[in-house]
């Protein structure tokens, strides 16, 4: 294995370096969310949103045992059409760089990788959570506990509407991660504007995001413990707009089906979620897909201008040694 296993793409070293914005985005979505080949048509899509933000994109991604940050037009294209891709959440780094293996990023991996980095801001779909039938199946996802000791503000749709929010949100209240609804009070739900979950704090403006992260660092330092929340996460819950959110009805209907239809396949862990979504694409014809990736590009746009105030609002410096001295 190679002494240095993390590496940061050109750009994104010179943006960080010069207090620049940069936006991280994961990649699972680009080899395991989207069917080819509009999967890279959307990966250089967001990327470009990000640039029109002002911001630097950070596709991030493992590659024959480099965890890249930042990837280049042949990086994107071997995401989206290599069938040997692995998924990989942050328990898979590891192994995954000590083997020399390739895979997409998911939201744990991402954000671990960005925070890492020095990267602040992260935008991406829609957020894992506490799965149905928890109480029976003990199945969470691995992005709480990493959020809850992740400083990194994630711009997202709120959580995937397949599993249980209100649980979700229960368990983010109890790993002390703050949640803002970005123009909202309602805690959005992924493909539809509102889960019908209220959030506590809503802020209008990316300012006022730049602010409250400012405010988080200034409560969440070092020195300040290691109790919940101390180096938690903050989301910004970004809804999808009314005029491209899933029909609520046909949502409601096609999640209770497909909600049967793992129960009777005998369908559990890791292989609801997939399931799930394959279901409810094919099953809206593709109406849930669309509203997918509308909700991404409003959170990548979102993400940007949040970049660009957090930047303009902090002083000039180069990513810390912690950050930048295990990554060339």
């Amino acid at each position: 294995m190679p002494e240095t296993t993390v590496v940061l793409s050109e750009e994104v070293r010179e943006a960080l370096t010069a207090n620049r914005p940069v936006v991280a985005l994961e990649s699972t979505i680009i080899a395991h969310g989207l069917p080819r080949p509009r999967n890279l048509a959307v990966a250089e899509e967001l990327e470009a949103l990000v640039r029109e933000g002002g911001a630097v994109p950070a596709t991030i991604a493992v590659l024959d045992g480099a965890a890249r940050i930042g990837l280049d037009k042949s990086g994107l294209e071997r995401l989206a059409t290599d069938p040997g891709v692995r998924k990989l959440g942050h328990r898979d780094l590891a192994p995954a760089l000590a083997t020399g293996a390739s895979g997409a990023t998911t939201v744990s991996a991402t954000a671990f990788l960005a925070a890492r980095a020095g990267i602040r801001v992260f935008a991406t779909g829609g957020l894992g959570g506490v799965h149905r039938e928890w109480a029976h199946t003990q199945d969470e996802s691995a992005d709480l506990r990493l959020l809850a000791r992740t400083r990194i503000t994630v711009v997202c749709a709120g959580v995937k509407s397949i599993l249980d929010v209100p649980a979700t949100l229960q368990r983010l209240e109890t790993l002390g991660v703050g949640i803002l609804g970005y123009g909202t009070e309602h805690f959005p739900g992924f493909y539809l504007t509102s889960s019908g979950e209220p959030v506590d704090w809503t802020v209008r403006s990316p300012q006022e995001v730049a602010a409250v992260m400012r405010a988080q660092d200034a409560l969440g330092g070092s020195g300040s413990g290691s109790g919940a929340g101390a180096e938690a996460a903050l989301i910004v819950a970004n809804p999808v707009p009314e005029a491209e959110q899933l029909d609520p009805e046909v949502h409601d209907r096609v999640l209770a089906e497909a909600l049967d239809a793992c129960r009777e396949r005998g369908i559990t862990g890791q292989a609801v979620t997939p399931f799930l979504l394959e279901y409810l694409m094919r099953h809206t014809g593709g109406a849930s897909l669309e509203a997918n990736i509308a909700a991404v590009r409003g959170n990548v746009r979102l993400a940007a201008r949040i970049a660009a105030a957090a930047c303009d609002a902090a002083p000039t410096a180069a990513p810390t040694a912690a950050a930048a001295d295990p990554v060339r």
